[in-house]
């Protein structure tokens, strides 16, 4: 078995965990734990200033976007990041009055006004039912620009125009393109779905920050030039409602970026203008994204009111059996719809396995336990069956859980936004699950491990691509825990 696989090698009584309020209150030599060890002084990083309190480094690159020969494409909102001799050396700080987070579920529809301190997003957006300001809070009555009556109004028309969306069951893992401050996915937590809100960083809107604030699961992300850091058929839908994306663009390369992304038999909701309004420019684009769909082989289910919901075909058979002329191609064979990282978009369709219908995952909750079947296509050393291995993975973690809750006391860290920086299977993310933790887990699988997005996102979870040589797209105090089991002793060897 190979090293980066250590089932049964830590438990929770020899793992140390310290707090920032206790890691802030120990003297310069405490660390040693002793008086008869050397005393070394340890040097404290300086604040940096405060005009990088919300300081993304890959994406915060002036410098580097200055030269960019192009920004037309989006460019701009993609990683950047700085040099090593630039790499930051001094500590981000917290926004004047920044206070604890309100804790979940109050944080869905209130948040601290001084942890988010910009208002363009109420003077644009208020009357929308986007978000007020009260006082020394924000508060989030549920709208959107497409839902101005609600998200759960929204979402149950969803649900009547397409049964078969059963969210909660068939529905688990949504992604949502251009997503406001999130309150299509923080409704769609209440029916038991996981959603990814995705958007560029914008300093005048602060749409991500605002969802990370609130609770919900939220990155920095754009359609541009690469492909986004999540595997193929990982998505049940994809919901863009006034995203502000130019789909048809550049031979419908972005929408063939979704088409990656999206699950076999999974749905692509669409709310915008051409949608519902007749004026000649939005029936001509209207006309131009029906084109682009029926090419892709994708059934135009349902357009009802603002919204139009095409599926993706389970198989290949559409595709074999169109005219060879027609654009875009599939792509070749050897092309790797799972790599993901800088690596650019490209103007094919992304062929779906031969087997098709039996990579569906069961339904939600099963599916969190049962070992799906792309587990199989996991490159990595292994004597024993992966199967094994996955079934081994999960209980470890379960162990190991129910140690932190008995000696650290993890039920009142009143945890939200977590991450796991190295995350295998996803192993401890189930496992809080089944320990009724109200937490969102963001699995990192590191580029240079075994690809377990797949495996991650059949379970119905979520998870991101990531080298941790590198910085990590979100804002400034995103999470509540970083997990980064084994994850120092495997990349300081680089």
């Amino acid at each position: 078995m190979r090293d980066d696989f250590d089932v049964g090698s830590v438990s929770a009584n020899d793992t140390d965990l310290v707090t920032y309020e206790e890691a802030a209150l120990q003297e310069p030599g405490d660390a040693g734990g002793g008086s008869g060890g050397p005393r070394v002084r340890i040097g404290r990083f300086p604040l940096c200033p405060e005009s990088m309190r919300e300081y993304i480094p890959c994406l915060d690159n002036e410098e580097e976007i200055k030269r960019l020969p192009s920004t037309e494409r989006g460019e701009r909102f993609e990683r950047h990041c700085p040099a090593k001799d630039k790499a930051l050396s001094c500590l981000v700080p917290a926004p004047k009055g920044y206070k604890a987070p309100i804790p979940w579920p109050r944080s869905r529809d209130e948040v601290w006004f001084s942890n988010v301190p910009h208002t363009r997003l109420v003077d644009d957006k208020g009357g929308q039912n986007w978000i007020t300001k009260a006082t020394d809070k924000f508060r989030f009555p549920g709208g959107g620009t497409q839902f101005i009556h609600g998200a759960n109004q929204y979402l149950d028309q969803i649900s009547q125009m397409i049964p078969d969306v059963a969210f909660g069951s068939h529905t688990r893992v949504v992604l949502d393109v251009g997503c406001g401050v999130a309150s299509f996915g923080a409704y769609l937590l209440s029916r038991d779905v996981l959603t990814l809100s995705i958007a560029p960083k914008d300093v005048h809107e602060n749409r991500i920050q605002f969802a990370l604030e609130r609770g919900v699961p939220a990155m920095v992300a754009a359609f541009a030039t690469h492909r986004l850091l999540y595997p193929s058929q990982a998505f049940d839908i994809i919901h863009c409602s006034r995203c502000r994306i130019n789909w048809t663009r550049d031979d419908g390369i972005l929408l063939l970026e979704v088409n990656r992304l999206l699950r076999a038999g999974g749905y692509f909701a669409w709310a915008a203008q051409p949608v519902y309004k007749h004026e000649e420019a939005q029936q001509e684009a209207w006309k131009d994204m029906e084109d682009l769909t029926a090419r892709l082989c994708w059934e135009l289910v349902k357009k009802e009111g603002y919204i139009a919901m095409w599926r993706k075909p389970l198989n290949n058979s559409c595709y074999m059996n169109r005219d060879p002329a027609v654009k875009p191609p599939l792509c070749d064979t050897d092309d790797n719809p799972d790599d993901v990282w800088y690596v650019n978009l490209k103007a094919c369709i992304s062929r779906l396995p031969e087997i098709g219908e039996g990579l569906t995952p069961a339904q939600w909750p099963a599916r969190l336990m049962d070992p799906p079947k792309r587990l199989q296509g996991v490159k990595m050393d292994a004597y024993s069956s992966k199967n094994e291995l996955f079934k081994a993975e999960t209980k470890f973690w379960d162990d190991i859980l129910e140690g932190y809750i008995r000696i650290f006391k993890w039920r009142k860290f009143k945890l939200r936004n977590v991450m796991d920086m190295r995350a295998g299977f996803g192993g401890f993310a189930a496992a809080l699950i089944n320990q009724k933790f109200d937490c969102w887990v963001m699995n990192v699988v590191p580029v240079t491990e075994p690809n377990t997005l797949p495996v991650i996102y059949d379970r119905g979870l979520l998870g991101v691509a990531h080298d941790w040589c590198e910085p990590f797209d979100t804002y400034p105090r995103t999470y509540d825990l970083l997990h980064a089991s084994g994850l120092f002793s495997k990349e300081q060897k680089r």
